[in-house]
Parts: C-alpha cells; structure tokens; sequence
C-alpha cells in the first residue's frame, strides 16, 4: 500500500490539496470544543476522562484525514474512533452491566465477531453498505437499551444517542449522493452530529455512575 497516495471520497474535495476540503476540515472543531467542553463535567471520573481525551483524538485525527487525504491519515481518522467504541462498550459492560473486569474485556471483544457478521450484511443493503461498519454503533445501542430497559435513564440516553448517531450517519452516507444539489457535501455534518453524539454518550454514562455512587451512600 502506498501510505502517501491520494484519496478522493467526498464532495468537497476537488483536487490533492491541504486546504481542498475547508467545511470537512474545520468542521472537526466540533469535536475538539466537545471534548473541551465535557473533560470538566467528567467529575473525575477515569473512563469518562479517558473517552473525553480520544473524542479530542478523534478531532484531530479527522481534520488530518480532510486535509492530508491519504492512507496513513485515514488510519489516524479510524483508529481513536475505534478505541472509543472499544472503551465505551467496556464501560457499559463493566460499570453498568456489572461484569467483572475480565468478563468485562470478554464481553467487548465480541463487538469484533459481531462486526465481521454484521458489516458485510449491511453492505448488501441500499444506502446503509456506504456506512456498514458505523451502523453496527446505533443497532448495538438499541440493543442494549432495551435489554437494560430495568435501567431507565440508561435506556433513555441510549435511544437518544442512536438516534442522533444515525441522523449522522446518514448524513455521512448522503454525501456523495448529494453533490449536484450540495458541492460542498453533507459530510460535515457528519462531524457535527457525531461531536454532539459522542458528548451525550458520557454524559450519560457520567450520569449513571454519579446516581450509583449517591446510592452506595
């Protein structure tokens, strides 16, 4: 593979320069003024601090993407985005699950089998096989919100978050589609919705170990 070669995927993009995809590349504030934002409200909290640090991670690895455009920057787009859905499903497996710390790891690592099975079925479906692999997010939240239906406010904060999640999936995956109406792309939005998304998702999760640590009081 060759790491520095260009890549062409959205409608902003018009040729290989730095500053090619303006609306995509600064849009990625959104995630950095997120983390900012919610690193203060994290009440100490090391997972949420930890989830807080990789939402600014993911900023800066996708404003490299929309400006570098190319193998390795792309790389550095999926990787913080990865370890967040990682940390996350850790979290809810350790924290609000209960799992002990191993089960816990074992529990998250099925996210890989359940991808493997999952991506290539959604690539086989109209409009959802452009973002296969970030639908397997919403349809897991969904998952676990109606099996922690016992939870209400995980519940709750779950199904808002997979709604918010495919309001910006499907802003991602319109992108392409839209270019003759749109030249600048609905990509950006993606990065809007997604900050706003991710955001929520510790909160909720802050949310519920705060009301756990009022009640152990």
């Amino acid at each position: 593979m060759d790491w520095h070669s260009h890549i062409d995927a959205y409608c902003e993009r018009i040729d290989p320069g730095f500053w090619s995809e303006p609306i995509n590349a600064l849009t990625n504030l959104a995630f950095l003024a997120a983390a900012l934002w919610i690193w203060p409200r994290t009440n100490g909290l090391p997972l949420a601090r930890a989830l807080a640090a990789i939402l600014f991670g993911i900023g800066i690895g996708s404003f490299l993407f929309h400006t570098f455009a190319t193998p390795w920057a792309a790389l550095m787009d999926v990787v913080p985005i990865g370890a967040f859905i990682l940390l996350y499903l850790f979290a809810v497996h350790r924290d609000v699950i209960g799992l002990g710390l191993w089960p816990a790891l074992g529990a998250t690592a099925l996210f890989i089998p359940f991808a493997a099975i999952t991506v290539p079925l959604l690539g086989m479906l109209p409009f959802f096989g452009i973002s296969a692999f970030y639908w397997t997010v919403p349809i897991l939240l969904v998952i676990y919100a109606l099996a922690l239906h016992r939870t209400p406010h995980i519940t709750r904060g779950f199904l808002t978050g997979a709604g918010l999640l495919a309001l910006s999936i499907s802003a991602r995956s319109v992108d392409e589609t839209l270019c003759n109406f749109i030249p600048f792309g609905t990509h950006f939005l993606w990065h809007v919705f997604n900050a706003v998304m991710l955001a929520w998702m510790i909160l909720v999760y802050r949310r519920h170990m705060l009301a756990g640590a009022a009640r152990d009081r």
